[in-house]
């Protein structure tokens, strides 16, 4: 079951400009984000950690269903993972944002950053940006994380995000620490 909205918020709409920080823009996806993310997804490490079955992508249809399932939540929802772009240069970096099918065991901001762009503080940046706007939008006390106990590159990120590991939780068949966002110690 979805989260509240806070009063007097409402959900993007089509159009929506995106959220802005320093050096990024997360907006909605858009059919040209679905060979950068199909990319993406075809390195190793993010394969490992992201998707469903922890390999990389290997096949065009298989980005493309990735891609068809995030855009879908925005279309089922009203919101989802954001697609996060650099100002600079209008290239894909990677998504960040609010995810919650019926099988997640909460209600969590997750992040993926393109091999290319890693080790620049953008995870850190966009997370921050899309926990803000979910602490926002919605009544909500905590955001979860789920992170698998081997990527502690995603771990470092919860971490400087003021997260804490509360456990162990199962995420489609695989075992995977729970990091929470509370939101009474937020400071974004």
């Amino acid at each position: 079951m979805m989260p509240p909205l806070k009063q007097g918020v409402a959900l993007p709409q089509p159009g929506w400009r995106g959220i802005e920080t320093d050096r990024l823009i997360l907006r909605q996806w858009r059919e040209s984000d679905i060979t950068a993310n199909t990319e993406m997804l075809s390195d190793p490490l993010s394969g490992r950690f992201i998707t469903a079955d922890r390999k990389p992508v290997t096949e065009p249809m298989a980005g493309w269903r990735n891609s068809a399932i995030m855009a879908g939540h925005w279309t089922l929802h009203g919101f989802g993972t954001f697609v996060v772009e650099e100002k600079a240069s209008g290239k894909f970096v990677g998504r960040v944002g609010p995810f919650y099918p019926p099988v997640w065991p909460g209600f969590e901001v997750g992040w993926v950053i393109a091999k290319e762009f890693r080790g620049n503080g953008y995870a850190v940046e966009a997370a921050r940006a899309a926990i803000d706007w979910t602490f926002a939008t919605f009544e909500l006390d905590r955001i979860i994380h789920c992170i698998d106990r081997e990527n502690t590159a995603s771990q470092a990120v919860a971490r400087r995000l003021g997260a804490s590991n509360e456990g162990e939780t199962m995420l489609l068949g695989h075992p995977v620490d729970l990091w929470v966002t509370h939101r009474n110690l937020w400071r974004g």
